[in-house]
């Protein structure tokens, strides 16, 4: 590879503030603030507001809501038939 054309490659620590989770994520990410972590070490620190933790395709109440919606769609469709 040729010397001083790619970013720094270090680990970093980002912070999903809507669940408060942490992790340390390898990344070329800049950032101007760092962060001391339960290790001792010191990160550069990044916030996000969703992440693995707090998206519903990853926490699986995506799938939750649909279900409740296909229920809800069929007693809306057929609830009528079944009250006779």
């Amino acid at each position: 590879m040729r010397p001083k054309i790619h970013p720094e490659y270090r680990e970093v620590l980002f912070h999903d503030t809507s669940v408060d989770e942490f992790f340390i994520i390898g990344s070329t990410l800049k950032t101007s603030e760092t962060k001391k972590w339960k290790d001792g070490n010191t990160y550069p620190y990044y916030v996000v507001e969703t992440s693995s933790a707090s998206h519903p395709f990853y926490t699986g109440k995506q799938q939750v809501a649909k279900a409740e919606g296909r229920v809800a769609n069929f007693n809306r469709r057929f609830g009528h038939l079944s009250k006779k």
